[in-house]
């Protein structure tokens, strides 16, 4: 018999008891699995291409995350077995260690339950591999690398951050797409109203332009950034606003298709955007392991760094609505009265570094930053309780809470439908122009073109040799002193 609050290995586990958590395990997966196929088939079947590819993208990550948690339980025991001097572990603690716990059998004890982190209920029991590894560091003078409870801890923390990321992408994309939505009547009524032909010839006095009137502050470029900073808070974009830059990327894009859906095509860019918004890349990764190193008692760390994905959102916001701005003052000052419409001409120049891409990255990091605030706070929550020293002071917690959801409402409903229209007035348009048939079609033309550049280019390059060959060596040296010159010439420009 086992005796009583010892572990049962494998091989003292009744059978019934083993094939019964395999089935359970194996039957969610199996059902977690074919509800992603059946969103799958429902997404192609509908012409979702881009949503299907976000699909696949989260399918990539709950790959990674299943390799990550087979890499810690595969080297747990050398992490276990790996040990360090005792006194390196009184540094960058998360929490103070107990007196009782410093030094001696007592400090292995402290490390090795989650950094000397007690919980509620007292102790945990540690199991027998555990508690071999801790023997075996003790024999040593020194104490484990990382405790068994901690691994198993970490591999909680990476699931439950990855979900809560895709939840909060996934809920922000919803919201603000809703939000992007309500600007479809508006696409209907431009198109009811518009010619089938540019022949509008009266005279518009651009001072006295809605858009104008709303965005140009002469003469105060204090008063327009503040203006942009106020304006993202409520009614980010009105009528007049989508109205002009609409017909200033279709005057600048596509000026014989007065009738062009920039609507459908918005949108289309928008969950083309969204496969990269979902995804967890190697930066984000690097972000999470500098958070974890930070997180020393005293600090605050995470308090602080809350407040950078809001100030971020803030900048993002401002910028957004200062780019309309100041397409009002490009017309406004180099207009007095046009013929026809108010347009504005997109440029990349408006947006930082001449980049609109830039934006989205920005915003793939808030939203990962913002989802780590979350899923730390439930993970601390459900692992070590809210009175725990990790979780900190309530003066702390509840601003956490509070710019988490703020974050979330005012990117959902505000900046995400703010980068849609706006990163729109750049100096190129997106591929999601054209339906996905053409664009197919271009890029196989496209590749057919590079490769026919290739097979001529090595075709007289090969040609040149031979006659190199046949001309003698005096030839080969006059076409290699060439090739160093036309060199050099290459690499001044």
């Amino acid at each position: 018999m086992v005796a009583e609050g010892e572990a049962a290995a494998l091989e003292f586990t009744p059978t019934w008891i083993v094939a019964a958590v395999c089935s359970i395990i194996v039957l969610l997966s199996l059902v977690a699995e074919r509800c992603l196929h059946y969103l799958g088939k429902k997404l192609k079947k509908k012409n979702q291409k881009p949503l299907y590819e976000a699909l696949l993208k989260v399918k990539e990550e709950l790959m990674l995350l299943g390799f990550i948690s087979l890499l810690l339980t595969v080297f747990q025991g050398m992490i276990q077995r790996t040990c360090i001097p005792a006194g390196w572990t009184d540094q960058m603690l998360p929490c103070q260690r107990p007196v009782e716990t410093v030094g001696g059998a007592g400090a292995t004890e402290g490390h090795f339950v989650a950094s000397g982190i007690l919980g509620r209920i007292g102790r945990r029991l540690l199991s027998e591999g555990g508690a071999a590894a801790a023997d075996h560091c003790q024999k040593k003078g020194k104490v484990p690398l990382l405790s068994l409870e901690a691994i198993h801890q970490l591999h909680i923390f990476i699931f439950v951050l990855a979900i809560t990321h895709v939840v909060f992408s996934v809920t922000t994309m919803l919201l603000g797409g809703a939000q992007i939505r309500k600007w479809k009547q508006w696409e209907d009524g431009i198109q009811k109203d518009a010619p089938e032909k540019g022949t509008d010839n009266k005279v518009t006095h651009v001072r006295t332009h809605e858009f104008i009137k709303k965005r140009f502050k002469e003469n105060s470029a204090i008063l327009s950034w503040l203006h942009s900073f106020g304006k993202q808070f409520y009614g980010s974009v009105s009528k007049s606003d989508y109205t002009t830059m609409r017909l200033g990327f279709i005057k600048t894009h596509c000026p014989g298709n007065l009738k062009f859906d920039f609507h459908r095509y918005m949108v289309r860019v928008l969950e083309a955007d969204f496969k990269k918004v979902v995804g967890i890349s190697w930066y984000l990764w690097v972000f999470v392991v500098i958070f974890l190193l930070l997180n020393v008692n005293g600090w605050h760390t995470y308090f602080w760094i809350a407040f950078l994905p809001l100030f971020l959102l803030l900048a993002i916001g401002t910028k957004l609505e200062h780019v309309i701005a100041q397409l009002a003052h490009d017309v406004a000052e180099k207009h007095s009265a046009i013929v026809g419409e108010v347009v504005v001409k997109p440029s990349d120049d408006h947006f930082w570094f001449g980049k609109p891409r830039i934006v989205l990255f920005l915003i793939h990091f808030i939203l990962f930053q913002n989802a780590f605030e979350i899923a730390f706070f439930f993970w601390i929550l459900t692992t070590y309780g809210f009175d725990s020293c990790i979780m900190g002071q309530v003066r702390f917690i509840v601003p956490r809470l509070v710019i988490g959801v703020v974050i979330q409402l005012l990117c959902s409903y505000s900046t995400l439908p703010l980068y849609a229209i706006v990163t729109q007035m750049g100096s190129c348009y997106k591929k999601e122009i054209f339906n996905e048939h053409v664009q197919q079609g271009v890029l196989g033309w496209a590749q057919k073109v590079k490769m026919k550049k290739g097979l001529k280019g090595a075709a007289s390059k090969a040609e040149s040799i031979r006659s190199a060959d046949s001309a003698g060596p005096s030839v080969k040296i006059e076409m290699a002193k060439a090739g160093e010159d036309a060199e050099v010439v290459g690499n001044t420009e």
